[in-house]
């Protein structure tokens, strides 16, 4: 892929030097040329003078020809307007813009531009380190907003239903290892010893989890 990144703080530099030993064609804009010093010596990207919002430094940057463009400036406008940019006016195919303000964040994403928030992610990540450690965690999407958790069948929930550990929209079984076979299971499917299942949960409704699995 040919990807633009969008400023060149820490983020921006650690996301163009991964990409760029992925393989795919890196190009990072940012308005100060020291800060490209972040990128070392063996960066084999490229790099363009100019604000991330600038039409000609974009272009210059080959925006007109991206496959996805991040901007992760440290300024929420200076993301925002550049995200706006390569979406509506160059039809980057994927564009995402990192938010500060998680307020903002669920603005720009009904417009369809899809963020990470840095602030919220890490709230909702230090939250359920320190408070549910009684479950295993995977995984952790969006800002944090949902949890991919395992845990081994309770006692007391064997010869019941998936159904009865389910709660829509906020609990769902979304995979069951059995026999050390993984599955994904019904509704209906009744739970045995030694069962073991994976879980997607809202990360509000982890205590209604531990009450549900009896932990």
């Amino acid at each position: 892929m040919k990807i633009i990144v969008a400023g060149c703080g820490r983020a921006g530099a650690s996301l163009a030097k991964k990409f760029s030993l992925e393989g795919h064609d890196v190009v990072v804009v940012d308005k100060d040329p020291t800060a490209f010093e972040l990128l070392g010596k063996n960066f084999r990207g490229a790099t363009v003078k100019g604000m991330v919002f600038d039409g000609e430094a974009l272009k210059k940057a080959g925006i007109d020809k991206a496959d996805a463009f991040v901007s992760v400036t440290s300024g929420d406008n200076s993301n925002v307007v550049s995200a706006t940019i390569a979406k509506d006016i160059y039809r980057v195919p994927k564009v995402i813009a990192r938010i500060y303000e998680p307020r903002r964040a669920e603005i720009y994403r009904r417009f369809g531009i899809p963020t990470v928030s840095s602030v919220t992610w890490a709230t909702n990540e230090i939250h359920a380190l320190l408070t549910h450690t009684e479950v295993i965690r995977d995984a952790t999407l969006g800002n944090g907003e949902v949890q991919i958790v395992r845990t081994d069948i309770p006692q007391r929930l064997v010869g019941r239903a998936v159904e009865d550990v389910s709660v829509p929209g906020e609990i769902m079984v979304i995979s069951m290892i059995r026999g050390g076979r993984a599955k994904i299971p019904s509704s209906g499917e009744i739970f045995q010893e030694q069962d073991n299942i994976e879980l997607a949960v809202l990360t509000t409704s982890l205590p209604r989890l531990k009450k549900l699995l009896a932990l």
